[in-house]
């Protein structure tokens, strides 16, 4: 996989870590959920990134 799709990858996963992540935080009003969260999308985008 090329670099510019690496970069894509991470660009589409950062968003919704950052948006994703204050939604989490509103609803559940703690930081566990919020990193939980966080380490699913890490997760997903290491799969999408490594093959």
């Amino acid at each position: 996989m090329d670099i510019p799709r690496r970069l894509g990858i991470l660009v589409v996963f950062g968003v919704p870590a950052i948006i994703g992540g204050g939604v989490i935080f509103a609803l559940f009003g703690g930081y566990t959920p919020v990193a939980a969260y966080e380490a699913m999308l890490l997760v997903a985008a290491g799969g999408l990134i490594s093959r």
